[in-house]
């Protein structure tokens, strides 16, 4: 027998993929949908978690429960390209960026292989897909490479990715590392998902011809629209070895 949170899941579910309650529509409070159902409001906060751990609903603190506009699938392009994630449609991103200076510690101080409290400047880019959290990224930049007339919330992401480029060095090498896990607290929150919904984490590091860390950059992708795409091209001379 399903249980009470499960009933509630399928039947909101239900209404949702047939059109009686539309995408950007808010649902009735959590009062009024544990009266509705008998339950008690745990019980019904944990149907909604179903539900946005599906991607169907999404909570915005203050405002209540709204229903997900169809999720734009995100594809994150391996090998250290300028634009590292293309999405299935053209329509642009709407991408805030905030810049703070801050000192290497910890973590940061190893990844960007510099001793402790050097001088560093942090983009936090959090990108939408109309009112909806898309994509988050921090990427960690030496203070002696970031732009000196910085950058507010209204800056689109290429336009720091090609800005970053004029000012640093010439890359020699890229290394990524992706990895399946948990969000962090506050990740969940920036991007509007579920706790319980993984994330795509991508770790670039990106190093001149010395072997200095020019850019550290750490990003966040839900799982349920991401995936990474890597592409190997083998030169003429490795293939005649093969045959």
């Amino acid at each position: 027998m399903a249980s009470r949170r499960q009933v509630i899941a399928d039947d909101l579910r239900e209404q949702i993929s047939t059109g009686r309650i539309k995408a950007g529509e808010r649902l009735p409070s959590e009062a009024q949908l544990a009266t509705r159902y008998t339950v008690s409001t745990p019980t019904l906060r944990s149907a909604l978690a179903v539900l946005q751990g599906e991607g169907l609903v999404e909570k915005i603190h203050g405002r209540g429960n709204f229903v997900r506009y169809p999720l734009r699938r995100i594809t994150y392009v391996g090998g250290g390209r300028p634009s590292d994630m293309a999405t299935a449609t053209p329509a642009p991103l709407r991408i805030n960026v905030r810049a703070t200076q801050l000192q290497a510690r910890g973590n940061l101080a190893s990844l960007l292989r510099v001793p402790t409290s050097s001088p560093l400047t942090e983009f936090l880019c959090l990108s939408y897909d109309g009112n909806s959290p898309h994509s988050l990224a921090h990427i960690y930049v030496p203070r002696d490479l970031a732009p000196v007339e910085g950058y507010d919330e209204s800056l689109w992401r290429e336009g720091l990715d090609s800005r970053l480029a004029q000012l640093r060095p010439p890359l020699a090498e890229v290394q990524e590392r992706v990895t399946a896990r948990s969000p962090t607290p506050s990740e969940a929150a920036a991007l509007r998902i579920s706790s319980v919904l993984p994330v795509l984490a991508v770790t670039r590091l990106s190093a001149d011809t010395t072997g200095r860390v020019v850019e550290a950059a750490l990003l966040v992708l839900p799982g349920d629209r991401a995936d990474a795409l890597f592409t190997n091209r083998t030169t003429s001379e490795e293939r005649g070895t093969e045959g």
